[in-house]
């Protein structure tokens, strides 16, 4: 395994990170355990989670992918050896069940309270916002639209504030956002620096092969401003593993149980995977080793999240750290990119 720092800590982390999304849907609390333990012996000590988990999100589920972290750290009496990210909800309908008050002081304090609980822990090593509070273009939105009925107002500085405190108070070590664009994440470094909160260590934005919108604006800012890039969905929901162009995917695959995540089905996605796929056939490795890899060796990545639903997946994404594609490959890879630029935003 590979190991690097959480930007303005001194916080080792692995440079590949265990994904956890799937734990209370698609996988259940024994295969959580099995893939905790499968990856801390491969060296990975980096997991993140979030108090919305598993996706798709309901109410009757939500908070049991943590649970099943926490009932694994109380088995196992090894919090010193996993470092763990976990993630407060950001507001819409989509998380009404969980609150409506967005990032006041008081959703900080109750969603930190309740995820320590479930984690069964007295610290978070990485807490963040899911989601900006204010209307912007997120989660597969391309481009961003005003929205004359946003009333979001200004409150950068009232969350990092809550935040310092929580990590003044022991509770939380480092600070990180999610989902955030080129505009707000210097609104938050611009309030760290004239106010010495606790910097922004990382920023979790979806990034992979079909998606590298991240480089248009954020990887300038990311490695500006020491804010490191933890990448989801490296593999873009499993296409870039090939198994839904090829036929191969399993019943129970996520795209097949859930297809209303279309973010990375468009006509123009599926033809740049057959050209991946093509490529990675070309190398002799699988299409999953080609995009991990691809994200692992972007200068702005910190850490690559994986997720998988079996042990089969996560040894072949876990073992993706050690491939190193050469300027060759990479520059083909480029020469894709650049006749189907981000079919998928």
């Amino acid at each position: 395994m590979k190991y690097t720092k959480l930007p303005s800590t001194d916080i080792k982390i692995s440079e590949i990170c265990l994904g956890t999304m799937t734990w209370g849907n698609q996988n259940t609390e024994g295969e959580g355990h099995q893939q905790m333990d499968f990856a801390l012996d491969r060296g990975v000590n980096f997991i993140d989670t979030a108090e919305l988990y598993p996706v798709p999100a309901t109410a009757e589920t939500q908070g049991l992918t943590s649970k099943y972290i926490g009932s694994w750290l109380k088995k196992n009496k090894t919090r010193d050896q996993v470092i763990i990210a976990s993630k407060i909800a950001g507001p819409g309908d989509y998380t009404a069940h969980i609150r409506t008050t967005g990032f006041s002081p008081h959703s900080i304090k109750e969603a930190l309270d309740l995820e320590l609980k479930r984690l069964q822990t007295d610290y978070i090593d990485l807490y963040q916002l899911h989601w900006p509070e204010r209307q912007t273009n997120t989660f597969g939105v391309r481009d961003f639209k005003p929205n004359p009925n946003d009333r979001w107002v200004d409150n950068f500085n009232e969350v990092l504030h809550t935040l310092h405190t929580f990590v003044e108070a022991g509770k939380i070590r480092a600070v990180g956002i999610s989902n955030e664009k080129a505009w707000g994440t210097m609104r938050f470094a611009e309030e760290v620096r004239n106010h010495n909160f606790t910097p922004i260590s990382t920023t979790q934005n979806a990034y992979s092969m079909l998606n590298r919108v991240f480089e248009g604006d954020m990887a300038e800012v990311s490695m500006r401003e020491n804010i490191g890039l933890l990448a989801y969905s490296p593999l873009a929901f499993g296409v870039l593993t090939g198994k839904y162009i090829e036929g191969t995917a399993a019943d129970n695959a996520r795209l097949n149980l859930f297809p209303r995540f279309a973010r990375y089905s468009s006509e123009q996605s599926s033809e740049a995977t057959k050209q991946y796929l093509l490529l990675a056939k070309d190398l002799g490795m699988s299409l999953t080793t080609l995009a991990l890899a691809f994200v692992n060796q972007r200068p702005f990545v910190t850490s690559n999240i994986i997720g998988a639903t079996n042990l089969e997946q996560l040894k072949e994404n876990i073992d993706s750290i050690n491939i190193q594609l050469s300027k060759e490959t990479l520059d083909r890879i480029n020469a894709i990119h650049a006749s189907i630029p981000n079919p998928a935003p």
